[in-house]
């Protein structure tokens, strides 16, 4: 099998470099003015038909090379396959355009087409400037129409006001696509190379319980690695924990103060927040206090084992504080906290001073990156490090020993300016090039109260993340009470439906709003089934599987019918949803371009409205209307229904909601 890739890669290859060569030979001929011999125009069109000829043949050739080299249980991204058509059209076309634009997109109105590509009114500005030709956008689009290669995707093209080509799709085409899907279930499409992701999300303080705060870091950086994971990217989740600093001088000085056994028995803090309370207050109003807790600091980072010792006690407290909600909420992470750079730091410092980077400023060491406004502080004027030394140390790391080739850094909006300055020091001292490894910065906006103000409690408090999810157990299972699912479902199913329910409205309520901007909690909203919401969408997905629970139609049945039975599309809105379907690729390759997720959730919700149309419109199964008795079954709807389904629970799964099979 590797030799017969290697031999289709090294046929690519040759047929590449034809087409290049095939095409500014076209271009010569197009161009050709006068030489020592002057062959006779016709001469020229005749060659020049030839070559046009061969053209198609190679790129024809070319195209099938490369499905025979893609895995073929990829689902295909029509609206990329279509760029790859009109790309191929535009360069025979106009091959003296140098990376001639391309835009395709779905059309909006079903007398549009199903896509549109809106090109021929950019080329028309690109001829008018680079070559002073004044050529009506209309024409060249019928220029592009007239130079589509053949393909087994598109049904005809009309061109249609000042030069848009509306572009109609092949039914059996989009039905096989529909099949494969079914037969093959729902696949990521082609991406390329598989590259290293790093996503750095939720991170809390240890010794401070979670709060609202850490709510949208830990969902919305679930939910990325999740999207990269599905694709095949190899991804590793850290929890940036903030384990290391001052503050652990006085919970440790406290500590020793309260539980003075606790190298032998282990002290019973139940509640760490309170804890650091105590030791916060005495740290502010006992000057001898102070002292003992920075002699502590000292000793702790001098690695003193037994103050090492204090130190993984409180922070196996915490941990076990954060697990229970990383439970809750289904998230894996690996624990890489500030201390697992310390070891690191003095090296960052070293290899800046090198480099001629450092300034001293009143005892502090900074460094000033272009283009940026504040400096970082690589050491403080008492001779420690700081968190713009240990970001340092944790991007180079990234970069070095993880290989990364993205990185992303989930983290509030509050901290972009900070996070800007230590990518472009990165940059600036040759670390990365942001042209082959991507560092993002995926901010997020804050979590607001129905008064749009910071969400608290009434006391003023911040919200503890616990609080809000045994709050969102508790109404959940309020709303199915009133819905009365607590008469027809058994209690192991309600108790599913209710952490389905819960948990799935509290993480949808903050992917489908855009993650910059700041967004209002509301329980009431979240857990509305009406409009765009989990609860809307899990009460959709459940009726759709039951579909065919209610028509005795088991799996094995459903995936003999993919296999054997031809899906027709000739319904309006069974040719409407069949499309929908195959959207999903391309909403997947445009979260992977910009990380914000809220166009899944779109998508999903257009995806579950444009199958209650196809549902209202089109008979699935058909009964008696006297006895109620099934009298027949259209598969082909059956197959719709359950590739519906199939899409709906991935999305699911991309934004880590766990629907159930009964609501």
């Amino acid at each position: 099998m590797e030799a017969q890739v290697a031999q289709c890669a090294e046929r690519l290859c040759r047929q590449e470099k034809e087409i290049k060569f095939l095409t500014a030979e076209i271009d010569r001929l197009k161009n050709f003015q006068s030489s020592d011999v002057s062959p006779s125009l016709e001469g020229l069109r005749e060659e020049n038909a030839k070559l046009k000829y061969r053209l198609n043949i190679l790129q024809k050739s070319l195209r099938e090379e490369r499905n025979k080299a893609e895995p073929s249980k990829s689902m295909i991204n029509i609206n990329s396959h279509l760029q790859e058509i009109f790309g191929m059209a535009i360069k025979s076309a106009y091959p003296e355009l140098e990376n001639p634009p391309l835009l395709v997109t779905p059309s909006q109105q079903p007398r549009f087409g199903d896509y549109q590509c809106n090109s021929a009114m950019s080329i028309t500005q690109i001829l008018l400037k680079t070559k002073e030709q004044k050529v009506s956008p209309r024409e060249i689009a019928d220029q592009i129409a007239r130079n589509i290669p053949d393909n087994e995707c598109v049904e005809k093209v009309e061109i249609a006001g000042p030069g848009f080509i509306n572009v109609h799709l092949k039914k059996d085409f989009v039905s096989r696509q529909l099949s494969n899907m079914l037969v093959n279930g729902v696949q990521p499409p082609a991406i390329g190379e598989r590259k290293k992701v790093v996503v750095d999300f939720s991170s809390p303080n240890i010794a401070k319980e979670m709060h609202v705060g850490h709510l949208r870091s830990t969902i919305i950086g679930d939910s990325m690695c999740r999207l990269f994971e599905f694709v095949g990217y190899d991804v590793l989740r850290l929890n940036h924990l903030g384990d290391w600093g001052t503050q652990f001088g006085m919970l440790i000085a406290h500590l020793q103060d309260k539980f003075p056994d606790y190298l032998t028995v282990s002290p019973p803090i139940g509640d760490l927040q309170a804890f650091y309370k105590e030791s916060k207050r005495r740290f502010d109003t006992e000057e001898e206090f102070k002292k003992h807790a920075y002699q502590c600091v000292v000793l702790l980072q001098s690695k003193n084992p037994d103050f090492l010792k204090a130190w993984k006690l409180i922070c196996d407290v915490s941990r076990k504080e954060f697990q229970k909600i990383y439970d809750c909420l289904d998230i894996t992470l690996k624990e890489r906290g500030e201390s697992y750079y310390q070891d690191m730091m003095a090296d960052i410092v070293k290899e800046f001073e090198e480099r001629g980077f450092v300034q001293v400023d009143d005892g502090r060491k900074i460094v000033f990156v272009p283009g940026c406004s504040i400096p970082l502080t690589i050491v403080k004027s008492d001779g420690g490090f700081t968190y713009d030394t240990s970001d340092l140390a944790a991007l180079k790391q990234r970069l070095f020993e993880e290989k990364a080739d993205i990185i992303i850094y989930v983290v509030d909006s509050g901290q972009a300016v900070h996070l800007q300055t230590v990518f472009a020091a990165g940059q600036m001292i040759g670390w990365y090039d942001p042209k082959v490894t991507r560092i993002t910065h995926a901010a997020f906006g804050v979590v607001l109260g129905e008064d749009k103000k910071k969400f608290k409690t009434r006391s003023g408090d911040t919200v503890r993340l616990i609080d809000l999810l045994e709050e969102g157990l508790k109404r959940s299972m309020d709303k199915l009470t009133e819905k009365e699912r607590d008469k027809v479902l058994s209690p192991e199913e309600l108790k599913a439906a209710q952490t389905s329910v819960a948990f799935g409205c509290i993480k949808y309520a903050d992917l489908s709003h855009n993650r910059i901007n700041d967004y209002i909690f509301s329980f009431d909203k979240m857990l509305d089934d009406r409009g765009n919401t989990a609860a809307y969408l899990l009460y959709a997905f459940t009726r759709i599987r039951s579909i065919a629970r209610l028509a005795n139609i088991d799996d094995g049945t459903l995936q003999k019918a993919a296999r054997t039975t031809e899906i027709i599309l000739n319904h309006e809105k069974e040719w409407k949803l069949g499309k929908c379907i195959l959207r999903f690729p391309e909403i997947l390759q445009k979260i992977l371009d910009d990380l914000l997720l809220h166009t899944l959730c779109d998508y999903l919700y257009e995806l579950a409205t444009t199958f209650t149309e196809f549902y209202d419109n089109c008979y699935c199964v058909e009964k008696d209307r006297q006895t109620g008795k099934i009298v027949n079954v259209n598969m082909w709807r059956m197959l719709l229904c359950e590739a519906t389904a199939a899409v709906m629970a991935k999305g699911f799964d991309i934004l880590g909601i766990k629907p159930v099979q009964k609501m």
